[in-house]
């Protein structure tokens, strides 16, 4: 009986230090790790709403070349393609004819100038004799008639003269503007006229184009309206974008004067009027523009990355003070940037998770590491 009550002793003793060393084991367990995340801080300053549509560039003046006179051109007096400057001779129509033509009205105005000197000095030679009846009345007048006939006949041949030695002129065919002349249509040997329906060549002056943006008109009228509220820009610059995505380096401006709505299509035409140093933008050419649209001067703004969508509804996971993710609604509006700006559900300064949602659950602990944005990103 003794043996049996110091067993029972010895198992009590025992299963009271099984049932320590399992509370010891309990309360020495590791806690879990915090997860590392990227974040960054929802920021809040003034953003540039604009949208991005496709355009057209166009000449900013474009110059037919066209003949005023008929004739055989005899020399192209430029290089295709080259620049040429205002007033710069062009192509040479054989001026033989002309030559002639205005040799022959000089000499018409040195017959009627001659007229005119016999007619003048007959009527003044008659006036005396009128007022001393020698001749009569009849005779003088009929003198006065052919000196003012005469007049009229010397003003008649300078005028033939001047429109010949204008013809003259035009037998050698100049630019009216300065440009870009492009390939010729006519060679040399070949007979022009004035009522020619093809040009003999074109000048496009492209040192500063306009770029034609196609957008809804209800988009135009949006833009007509945050202007007379104030909150877009009416001169605010136009980035314009080549085919390749390369940003144009001068800013574009949008001329409201040179709106018109396409009657096919019934989207109105945007003019953006952008200098062109180097003539990087051609005629034809299709390249993009940013057009603005608003301004917001206190926009709250995440990466693009901070938002998913879940049952396309989109939220964030917002980091606490306390390292603790909390999962969160919020309204987004238009992207800027790579930046969704966020009209609801957030508030400027908040960390929000950029990489490694799919990583963390509701209340638990991370590890904030900050987010650095690449390269010609913003922050």
């Amino acid at each position: 009986m003794l043996i049996s009550g110091r067993r029972r002793e010895i198992l009590a003793v025992g299963a009271a230090l099984l049932a320590l060393g399992g509370c010891a084991a309990r309360e020495q367990a590791p806690a879990p790790q915090p997860v590392e995340v990227v974040v960054a801080r929802a920021s809040s300053g003034p953003v540039a709403i604009s949208d991005e549509l496709p355009g057209r560039v166009v000449a900013y003046r474009t110059a037919e070349i066209r003949p005023q006179v008929g004739g055989i051109v005899q020399r192209r007096m430029f290089e295709q393609g080259g620049q040429v400057r205002a007033g710069q001779p062009l192509f040479q129509i054989n001026p033989a004819p002309f030559h002639a033509e205005a040799s022959n009205a000089a000499a018409t105005l040195q017959r009627a100038e001659a007229s005119y000197s016999r007619a003048q000095v007959q009527a003044e030679r008659l006036r005396p004799l009128v007022e001393a009846d020698a001749v009569s009345r009849q005779s003088y007048d009929d003198a006065v008639v052919a000196r003012d006939q005469a007049v009229a006949d010397v003003a008649q041949a300078r005028a033939t003269l001047a429109r010949r030695r204008l013809d003259l002129g035009f037998a050698r065919v100049t630019s009216p503007i300065s440009g870009v002349i492009g390939q010729t249509l006519v060679t040399e040997g070949a007979l022009v006229s004035a009522s020619d329906p093809n040009a003999m060549a074109t000048v496009q002056q492209i040192d500063r184009v306009y770029v034609d943006v196609r957008q809804p008109v209800a988009r135009l009228e949006a833009l007509r309206e945050a202007v007379a509220s104030g909150t877009a820009d009416p001169n605010a610059p136009v980035d314009i974008l080549s085919a390749n995505g390369a940003l144009h380096p001068m800013k574009g401006r949008m001329l409201f004067s040179g709106i018109t709505v396409d009657a096919g299509t019934g989207d109105a035409v945007v003019r953006v009027l952008v200098a062109n140093p180097g003539r990087r933008l051609l005629p034809g050419m299709f390249v993009r523009a940013r057009l603005p649209r608003t301004f917001q001067a206190r926009a709250i703004t995440v990466p693009q990355q901070a938002v998913r969508r879940v049952g396309g509804k989109p939220q964030v996971h917002v980091v606490d003070s306390k390292g603790r993710v909390h999962a969160r609604q919020v309204v987004v509006g238009d992207v800027v940037d790579g930046r969704y700006i966020v009209l609801g559900g957030l508030r400027g300064g908040e960390s929000v998770i950029v990489e490694g949602q799919d990583r963390v659950l509701p209340n638990t602990p991370v590890k904030p590491i900050a987010w650095r944005a690449a390269r010609g990103q913003p922050r």
